[in-house]
């Protein structure tokens, strides 16, 4: 098994390279994870499928947390980590693992009480309340193995090993892919469970590789210990990560909810506008891949380096986090422009959908660097354990500058207006989220 890299001591560039890599196909995994789910859900008819658009605001608010807990684990045992305190870290993450497994039982034994009020409040009609109960009942029951093995994955980044962290997102999406057809449609002795099936599959694929995590972690990498824990301590480290983890959850489950205030703008301008802005926003998905892929990898070498007292180290990762992020997604930006008409006649046949994407591929890819520097700034906040400043940074974004912006170039110009308000409000916050970060570093640097 391959050593991570050393953090401390390697080159930046390389290092960086070499931790992202692996975390880019990891984060290709889990969206094809998502897709195999609707694709194959599809296959058994609208009703399933539309059961299956109304569990996500909740499962997605589930992975929020994952997400959460994981951006407190990492920040605050790659800085333990970096200051040499093996030991400390080993027990940390050890008691970290208990609290997401205790958290996650109450959760997910509260879920089947909540089903009913829940989805009736969303508004889901009662033909397809039964779909929605055989798919949540399944998917509350496991969904401790979906955090645990996010929490998992933070803990191999943390110690820089990002190619295990990416393997096991791989290996998950592979099982979910195999066991997705099998389990919804049935062959052999084995019998056809529908929707019921999908979740099935995600849970079994979860509770698989997070087995293999816990044994790796334990065995392997000797970062958890088997002895029992101190009340006193653990209650201690909880209460550290969550000061890190609750700020990064709720910044996370702000941005569908903006998301969803811009869909509403948009139509207004009719259901060809809508169709055209959902795939608008896939496309930025993939278009900040690898951006997104860095945010992952840069939270464990700062805060390593944090530990360590190298802040050099740390003013020049981010640096160059930033200069890349511009040219990269300057690339991209200059890609969709020129072959806007052409790309957006790839995903529809409808000329005023056509019409609208290739609109939007010209004005809002523009912000792309500026939306990269935002996050890559809010996620090294984070790792340097000001988790208040990362949410203020995800907060002025979305509801000071986003959605404000957005409706008013709307109403004065149209949705040309609104997306090319979208690039001025990342344009701005871009530029306040490295002038606060700059600020920071040379404080910390004196």
């Amino acid at each position: 098994m391959s050593q991570p890299p050393d953090i401390l001591n390697a080159p930046i560039r390389q290092t960086l390279v070499r931790m992202t890599l692996p975390m880019m196909l990891g984060i290709v995994s889990l969206m094809l994870f998502n897709i195999a789910d609707i694709w194959f859900v599809g296959q058994l008819g609208t009703q399933q499928l539309a059961a299956l658009a109304f569990t996500f605001p909740v499962t997605f608010s589930i992975t929020s947390l994952a997400i959460g807990l994981g951006v407190g684990t990492s920040a605050t045992l790659a800085r333990l980590i970096g200051a040499g305190e093996e030991t400390n870290a080993a027990r940390m993450a050890t008691d970290n693992l208990i609290m997401t497994t205790v958290l996650m039982l109450v959760i997910g034994f509260a879920g089947h009480w909540i089903i009913d009020p829940v989805f009736s409040l969303m508004g889901a009609e009662p033909g397809l309340m039964p779909y929605v109960h055989d798919y949540m009942t399944v998917w509350f029951s496991g969904s401790v193995f979906l955090v645990l093995n996010m929490v998992c994955n933070s803990i191999f980044r943390a110690a820089g090993d990002t190619r295990l962290s990416g393997s096991i997102m791989v290996v998950s999406s592979v099982l979910n892919l195999v066991l997705d057809p099998l389990l919804i449609f049935g062959a052999g002795p084995v019998p056809a469970l529908g929707i019921q099936g999908a979740a099935l599959a995600s849970v079994l694929a979860w509770a698989v590789t997070t087995s293999f995590a816990v044994y790796l972690l334990c065995v392997r990498r000797q970062m958890l210990l088997l002895q029992w824990p101190e009340l006193g301590q653990m209650l201690s480290h909880w209460r550290k990560v969550m000061e890190i983890s609750l700020p990064a959850a709720l910044s996370n489950m702000m941005t569908p909810l903006a998301n969803g205030i811009l869909t509403a703008l948009v139509a207004r301008h009719g259901a060809e506008a809508v169709a055209a802005y959902g795939v608008g926003n896939r496309v930025e998905s993939l278009s900040l891949l690898v951006c997104l892929a860095m945010s992952m990898t840069l939270p464990p070498f700062i805060s390593q380096n944090y530990g360590a007292g190298q802040l050099e180290r740390v003013r020049r990762v981010y640096l160059g986090a930033v200069r890349f992020a511009l040219v990269w997604q300057g690339l991209i930006f200059v890609l969709l422009f020129l072959f806007a008409d052409p790309l957006s006649g790839l995903f529809t046949d409808d000329p005023e959908v056509s019409r609208w994407l290739a609109l939007w591929m010209v004005l809002v890819p523009a912000g792309f660097g500026f939306q990269a520097i935002t996050f890559l700034s809010a996620s090294s906040f984070n790792a340097l354990h000001q988790p208040m400043r990362a949410m203020r940074i995800s907060l002025f974004r979305l509801f000071i500058m986003y959605v404000p912006l957005g409706w008013l170039g709307s109403v004065l110009f149209g949705l040309d207006g609104m997306f090319a308000a979208l690039v001025l409000a990342n344009g701005i916050t871009a530029f306040l989220a490295y002038s606060w970060m700059r600020r920071y570093l040379r404080r910390l640097e004196s």
